[in-house]
């Protein structure tokens, strides 16, 4: 018993010397460069403000080197801006690139984009390339050896230029031209457009030459450096870019940090008020799994984006549920007069399978994220993903071993642990017939409503940008307007500026701030650029956020959304399927999925709600947590099935479902808690995200109490015609033969 004790303590002393020092390095970091420190984790762009741009590469299969060549040279265009920016291959003719901390996202898109093409020609050519036919050079951007902005002062005017310097080779072509062209024009041609066109007084050999008619300082040392660095081998085309300004970035942050601390503490009193000892227990787990998650974002080098940030707030709410799994069941066996210890072991021992089965299924959703989603949502894919495993690590490990080293150190009080009493089973195979109907109603509700607004406003749904393409305009502005004159003032001043339509103009006010969003079809970069202008000098602006995606990756992003939700679906039935080793709770559960996405999109459809990327991240999510619980019902019904072998197949189901209601009611309770305030505190991208998952969190709660367990026994009885129990028997039978 001493060892035991002995054991105990030093289990706790290590538990709470690794979390004091996980809880040191995620604020401090160890050593010099402070590794571990969570102020290391690198912020998306939503987070931190920035630029970011997809280009498609338009040349059919581009040979890798050139793809390489392309990148190397966008490196180093983006590093003019930032140190910290990145630039990398998507797909297999796709380059991105994210540049942090910084504004003016039309100008950096301008620069960026550029082939960077410097061509020399004579006039005889210059005469081809303005028709349009083939021409030839003197001389190519390859055959400079530097570039610099400089001040030319030899005329009356003093003017911004900028001279070249060529190398060995360049130098004998330029001497060979200028000689050949005494008397004529020299035509300096840069991504098309002529830059210089000096007419060559003498012969010149000491290998330099000047491009004039700079604007200032700023656009002369821009050409130098893009000169320098050379023409891009591959021609881009933009498929998507977006600015997010610093301050927004900040806000959402901020907000959501608060969001999920404020979520944290009403759960830790949640826990404690139902649990008492275990509870109290299960805090300090919490805990520890949020310093675990700050330290593999670290470790992993994971970019953590604002998504990415609502998955670690909605995996905290599910790391509670294995906890409230495995306490509930604790609370029964004591219930039925088991001793604190085998409460303990029972508890876990039972509960395993029902955690497993419900993390896998939400893990599966996860990975398919990852695979098929792009940008901000892989981001939500990973936090969701590690989440997951490490809130199973945390229940079945760090609260299962602290519980029993508190029961072996004395606190084996029965109250300490609370009691349930055997529940009241209510009928709910008979109330499923009044479900059904109101299943019905909610679903048909949200089908109705589709060519209702399809005649009002054009559109089934209201899709996103992400699934539509063009632009949208997210404006911070000094003050308040009301829809009416956002419409009166601001937009024919943005119609105007774009050379479009007033009737093109979409314009949504933000609640609760300053904020208005203004969507239009796709906006060229010049578009763009005259639009912010137009909108800077008229009116007093905070923040400025764009966004623009191209109808061919809106396209990709349909499609895309379609087949993952499809694979994901199926490869979570077939778990069931192989877990249960019962077609029928596969269909049942099918069933019930496919009315929980039904009811989540007729909130979408009633509600109006934007249907994007974050749409197919949230009926993922719902999925997963759906079949989470209803595993839980079917892992009882299973169980009971043998256990109540004299009983029908309706008093089994009613049963289950009446063991089960706690645990469904407070699984959920401690997920949607943490959404919920997602909701109250967060920013506009995630309160409809945050609804949506709310809903769905109600949803599959009902669903799992009243449609899943009846459709089962429905299937199970042939609609009730063979309500006798049968699979007692079959145990029996094949426990004997493997004896």
């Amino acid at each position: 018993m001493k060892k035991a004790k002995r054991n105990s303590v030093l289990t706790i002393v290590i538990f709470l010397l690794v979390l004091a020092l996980g809880t040191y390095t995620a604020v401090q970091g160890l050593g010099k460069h402070h590794i571990g420190k969570a102020e290391n984790i690198i912020l998306g762009l939503d987070l931190a403000g920035g630029v970011s741009i997809t280009y498609q590469i338009k040349e059919d299969n581009p040979s890798e080197q050139d793809i390489r060549d392309t990148i190397q040279r966008l490196q180093q265009r983006a590093d003019v801006y930032s140190t910290d920016s990145n630039v990398y291959k998507e797909g297999s003719d796709r380059i991105s690139i994210e540049i942090p901390g910084v504004s003016d996202a039309n100008k950096i898109l301008e620069e960026l984009g550029k082939p960077g093409a410097l061509e020399f020609v004579d006039e005889d050519n210059y005469s081809k390339f303005a028709s349009g036919q083939e021409y030839e050079t003197l001389l190519t951007g390859s055959d400079v050896k530097n570039a610099s902005a400089a001040i030319d002062n030899s005329g009356t005017v003093q003017e911004y230029v900028v001279q070249l310097a060529f190398n060995d080779e360049g130098t004998k072509k330029f001497a060979d031209a200028t000689t050949a062209n005494v008397g004529k024009r020299i035509y300096i041609i840069y991504d098309g457009e002529v830059a210089s066109a000096p007419t060559v007084q003498t012969a010149i050999t000491g290998g330099s030459a000047v491009i004039n008619g700079m604007a200032d300082d700023e656009e002369a040392e821009q050409l130098a450096q893009t000169i320098r660095i050379g023409a891009l081998p591959l021609t881009l085309e933009e498929l998507r870019s977006n600015e997010v300004g610093a301050t927004l970035g900040k806000d959402a942050l901020s907000t959501t940090l608060k969001a999920g601390a404020i979520g944290m503490a009403i759960i830790a009193v949640i826990m404690i008020g139902l649990y008492l000892l275990p509870g109290s227990i299960s805090v300090l787990a919490l805990i520890s799994y949020v310093v675990l998650m700050l330290l593999c974002l670290n470790g992993f080098n994971a970019s953590l984006t604002l998504p990415g940030l609502a998955g670690i707030v909605l995996s905290v709410g599910m790391a509670v549920d294995a906890n409230v799994i495995i306490f509930t069941r604790i609370k029964e066996e004591l219930g039925k007069g088991a001793s604190v210890k085998s409460a303990i072991d029972a508890g876990f021992n039972k509960a395993l399978s029902a955690i497993l089965d419900g993390n896998i299924t939400t893990l599966i959703a996860a990975v398919v994220l990852y695979i098929m989603g792009i940008g901000s949502i892989k981001g939500f894919a990973l936090t969701l993903g590690i989440g997951i495993a490490l809130s199973m690590f945390t229940a079945l490990f760090v609260t299962k071993h602290l519980l029993k080293a508190a029961f072996t150190l004395g606190l084996q009080n029965p109250k300490l642990y609370g009691a349930k009493k055997e529940p009241k089973v209510r009928g709910y195979v008979k109330f499923s017939k009044v479900a059904y109907v109101i299943s019905f109603v909610a679903i048909a509700a949200g089908l109705i409503a589709l060519p209702v607004f399809k005649g009002k406003t054009g559109s089934t749904l209201n899709y996103s940008l992400e699934f539509t393409g063009g632009t949208s305009m997210t404006v911070d502005f000094e003050e308040k307007y009301d829809l009416a004159k956002a419409e009166s003032d601001i937009l024919p001043v943005i119609a105007k500026a774009a050379n479009i339509s007033e009737a093109d103009v979409q314009v949504q006010n933000v609640q609760n701030s300053n904020e208005i969003v203004f969507k239009t079809s796709e906006l060229s970069n010049d578009q763009r650029e005259a639009v912010q202008t137009a909108l800077e000098d008229n009116f007093k602006i905070k923040e400025f956020n764009m966004e623009n995606i191209s109808s061919t990756i809106s396209s990709e992003m349909q499609r895309n959304a379609i087949v993952s939700v499809l694979i994901a679906t199926v490869l979570m039935l077939i778990y069931i399927a192989i877990r249960f080793s019962d077609v029928k709770f596969g269909a049942a559960a099918v069933i019930a999925l496919l009315h929980d996405v039904l009811v989540v999109f007729a909130v979408y459809s009633i509600g109006r709600l934007s249907v994007g990327n974050t749409f197919i991240a949230c009926m993922l999510t719902i999925v997963g947590y759906s079949i989470n619980a209803t595993i839980i019902i079917f892992d009882r019904i299973r169980e009971n099935i043998v256990t109540m072998s004299k009983e029908n197949y309706a008093t089994i189901v009613d049963t289950s479902i009446s063991q089960t209601l706690t645990r469904t009611i407070y699984t959920s309770l401690t997920t949607f808690v943490m959404v919920f305030v997602l909701y109250i505190m967060g920013v506009t991208s995630i309160k409809e995200f945050a609804l949506t998952l709310m809903c769905g969190i109600v949803c599959g709660a009902y669903s799992s109490v009243c449609i899943t367990g009846p459709l089962w026994y429905m299937l199970k009885t042939r609609l009730g015609k063979n309500d006798k129990n049968t699979g007692s028997k079959k145990v029996a039978k094949k426990k004997a033969k493997n004896a």
